[in-house]
């Protein structure tokens, strides 16, 4: 068993490297400890300018980038080569550089806003152009390939445009007003950013210091007792588990790597193979991005383009994400019972009354949901709820002192400040290293937009999108669905859906889509490509903690996912399923496609009830399962009809089968 342990936690390092880049450095010395430290005052900065003192949105854009930029050119190496115990010349000259750019910006904020009127000067388009390199740089090392080539495809584009054909044809624009555009408010320090630089650091902090607070080791042991006494109750454990991860996380690799690395062995020595014990955690992790109250960092952007509070977006998030993870948790309930497999022994469990006892720790969580719908500002509900961890660890720190060694509480005070102070600051610059590749695929994306808007490209392919599809929605999705996909496999789930959401989205609205419903529809399928092969980075993560084969966990993945790749298409059919309606065609559309959903399971899996489902029943159970997804009435009745003779017959083949 330990063992088991020991190379699961060894490939969620490798993991992470996956995810983040194989260039991250594990400085040490001075080089650790001032690194650490301006990191910390770099999250500490960001909190006082949203919380407390704002300031010019420009001048804080750039120093989010930029700052953040230093920190990525130290805290990641140019080359897997390259010195990765301290940082180098060339990674010092970067740094400079990088900080040169706000500094220009701070010095002169006041030019340079009247210059935003009669054209850039000469320092402006310097700063500007070292700063695209820089951010190119900085998404390479943080992010990989993909996305600096994306952006390079597309700033080629502005220059080459004059001699494209057709569509892909444009007038033109000066080398000047091209790179002063690609970075000012309409590029690199454009929406996007803003994004970055306001909720996704706020809400990568608030999940750092609830991870901080020991809430991390709490979501497994509440998911042990609330479902691993039930059939397959590893894979349940794993499912709900991936999903209170999923609530404040926003990478589906990092829940792999937080939830799989206690959840995939306590799989595989309940009797699941490789692929299904990696699959399970794939899938499940990946659906944390779709989970309210903190969504993938993409919903942020999608709350500002749309121009709509971010409540509104979590609110339409839950029922996709209900049909979600149900529909992963009943893929593993068949596939325990046509494997034969148990739950944990009940002494093997958390007791229930000892995990309500510590239900505090929830708090920081409970109180973000709270304040989110009483219509407080994201910033201070995830403000609050950094306060609140801060309480916990406080409190538990001293508790612990008190009761478990038996130290005097007036003598155990101090000893618990200096504790919580350590975690509070390991929190910080803890933050800032989950928020480095953030910030750098956002700058990367604003170029992509940058282009879209300077160029007319975009208005442009809507039209060819519009005549491709030959006024058809449905082709019009199916086309927008491979484009996040095959981005999303490049590039992490929110540059994804940036580039995809500037690139389709006016065309799907254009052909009479509900703006929310496209943007969501994009977001959906971003996220779900990291569980689609050939590139699933979700499955390839879990593939290796589990030893699995690579491609096996993929295709399990995208079995146990099926349903959830038929859920979008629904959102265009009726906004019921994002809360959209009056309450009893939210009920109806809910019911109906929660019946579909575990139809289709049964049909993937080939089980139903207690026995085998035979193939003709199995194809007649999937007809009837997209029937009852599609949220009309007509299709309802036919599906319901057709689900009550299907379960009658399976009921009536298996009556005499032993109950499982």
């Amino acid at each position: 068993m330990a063992e088991t342990e020991t190379s699961a936690r060894a490939a969620a390092a490798a993991a992470e490297e996956a995810e983040f880049g194989s260039l991250r450095r594990d400085l040490e010395g001075w080089h650790g400890h001032l690194w650490r430290a301006l990191a910390a005052i770099f999250v500490l900065w960001h909190l006082w300018i949203l919380l407390v003192a704002p300031l010019d949105p420009t001048v804080s854009r750039a120093v989010h980038v930029f700052v953040g930029a230093a920190l990525g050119f130290a805290a990641f190496a140019a080359t897997p080569r390259a010195a990765r115990r301290r940082i180098g010349i060339l990674d010092l000259v970067l740094i400079a550089a990088s900080l040169a750019i706000p500094l220009h910006y701070i010095t002169d904020a006041e030019g340079i806003e009247m210059r935003t009127f009669m054209g850039p000067n000469q320092a402006d388009v310097i700063a500007a152009g070292v700063g695209i390199l820089l951010v190119l740089e900085f998404a390479r090392r943080t992010a990989g390939l993909a996305m600096p080539i994306i952006a390079g495809v597309f700033i080629a584009y502005v220059f080459v445009g004059p001699w494209m054909p057709g569509i892909l044809f444009h007038r033109g624009v000066p080398l000047e007003q091209a790179v002063s555009e690609l970075f000012n408010n309409n590029g690199v320090l454009g929406t996007i950013v803003q994004v970055s630089a306001t909720f996704i650091i706020m809400f990568v902090t608030f999940a750092a210091f609830l991870q901080a607070s020991r809430a991390g080791d709490y979501f497994n042991e509440l998911a042990m007792g609330l479902v691993g006494w039930a059939r397959g109750g590893q894979a349940k454990v794993a499912v709900v588990s991936s999903f209170m991860f999923g609530t404040v996380s926003g990478s589906s690799v990092a829940n792999v790597v937080a939830s799989g690395t206690f959840t995939i062995p306590m799989m595989r020595r309940g009797g699941y193979d490789r692929e299904t014990a990696g699959a399970v955690e794939a899938t499940a992790s990946t659906g944390g991005q779709l989970a309210p109250p903190v969504m993938g960092a993409g919903a942020f952007i999608m709350a500002e383009v749309l121009g709509v509070p971010y409540t509104e977006i979590a609110l339409a998030g839950i029922i996709p994400a209900l049909l979600f993870y149900f529909a992963v948790y009943m893929h593993c309930d068949l596939h325990a019972r046509k494997a034969g497999l148990h739950g944990l022994p009940r002494s093997e469990l958390p007791r229930l009354v000892d995990l309500a006892r510590r239900f505090y720790l929830l708090s920081p969580l409970v109180i973000l949901i709270v304040m989110l719908l009483s219509g407080f500002s994201p910033f201070r509900a995830a403000a609050w709820g950094i306060a609140l961890a801060i309480v916990i660890m406080a409190v538990t720190a001293l508790l612990h002192r008190v009761l478990i060694q038996g130290q005097n509480p007036v003598a155990a005070l101090p000893a618990a400040v200096v504790e919580t102070i350590r975690a509070c600051y390991g929190a910080l610059h803890g933050s800032v290293r989950e928020v480095l590749q953030l910030i750098a695929v956002c700058a990367a994306a604003g170029i992509v937009a940058g282009v879209i808007g300077l160029t007319g490209i975009g208005g442009r392919f809507a039209s060819l999108l519009l005549e491709i599809a030959s006024g058809l929605p449905i082709a019009a999705l199916m086309f927008a669905m491979l484009v996040a996909i095959i981005l999303g496999m490049g590039v992490p789930t929110t540059a994804a859906y940036a580039i995809a959401a500037a690139v389709v989205a006016p065309g799907l609205t254009r052909m009479g889509i509900e703006p929310l419903a496209a943007h969501m529809f994009i977001f959906y399928f971003a996220v779900l490509s990291a569980i689609t092969p050939p590139v699933a980075l979700a499955s390839f993560a879990a593939a290796g903690m589990a030893g699995g084969d690579l491609w096996k966990t993929s295709m399990t993945a995208v079995r146990f996912g099926l349903a959830t790749f038929i859920v979008p298409y629904m959102f265009w059919m009726s906004p019921a399923l994002l809360g959209h309606g009056t309450t009893m065609e939210v009920v109806q559309a809910v019911a109906t496609a929660l019946l579909g959903v575990w139809l289709l399971a049964s049909s993937t899996e080939g089980w139903m009830l207690r026995g085998p489902l035979a193939w003709p029943l199995r194809i007649v159970a999937a007809v009837t399962a997209m029937a009852l997804m599609v949220p009309e009435r007509a299709t309802d009745l036919i599906g319901l009809a057709a689900a009550v003779l299907i379960i009658a017959w399976q009921a009536r083949a298996h009556r005499g089968a032993a109950r499982a």
